[in-house]
Formats: structure tokens, C-alpha cells, sequence
């Protein structure tokens, strides 16, 4: 080994540890990302049958209860339809209330 080749090998592991580290820190993010979006849709999902079942101010509280915010509820006859977030996810979910005969 030459005087000029000495120390190369830890360049190049320092540099690919560099590189291994930004990975993991993308796929951190990545993660994070889909547990945000799986949380926003379970929040959404109990908004919507809270809403249908109930009221605005139950698929608030399910929705909060959750750890999300209600963006928008929309009424249409029995059909209740709720966008919520969670972070920087945003889901939706409808719920349809049946009445018993």
C-alpha cells in the first residue's frame, strides 16, 4: 500500500455511512407518513359512523378523540360523509344511518 492510497478505505466508509444514514432517516419519514395516513383514516372512519348514528358534535368528538381534526362533515339525507387530518394526512369516510323497521 502506497503512501498516497493510506486512509482512502475510511473516506469511503465515512461517506457511505453518510449515505446509509440519510437513507434510514427517508425511511423514517416514509414510516411516519403511513402510520399518519393509517391514523387519519381510522379517525375518519369513527367521525363518520359517530356522525351518522348521532350528531356533528359526536364525529367532533370521535374524530378529537382520535387525535384528528374534523375538516368538513356533509349531510346528505342519512348519509354522512367526513374529511379529518391527522398531521399532514387528510382522509375521508361516508357512514349511511339505517333506521330499524
Amino acid at each position: 500500500m502506497g503512501a498516497r492510497e493510506r486512509g482512502s478505505v475510511s473516506v469511503l466508509a465515512a461517506i457511505w455511512i453518510v449515505v446509509a444514514a440519510l437513507g434510514m432517516l427517508g425511511l423514517v419519514r416514509v414510516g411516519d407518513a403511513a402510520i399518519d395516513a393509517g391514523r387519519a383514516a381510522t379517525a375518519a372512519d369513527a367521525a363518520a359512523l359517530a356522525g351518522a348514528a348521532a350528531d356533528d358534535s359526536a364525529a367532533r368528538r370521535a374524530a378529537a378523540a382520535n387525535d384528528a381534526v374534523l375538516i368538513s362533515i356533509d349531510r346528505t339525507g342519512e348519509r354522512v360523509q367526513v374529511r379529518v387530518r391527522v398531521d399532514d394526512a387528510v382522509a375521508e369516510a361516508a357512514a349511511v344511518r339505517y333506521r330499524l323497521p
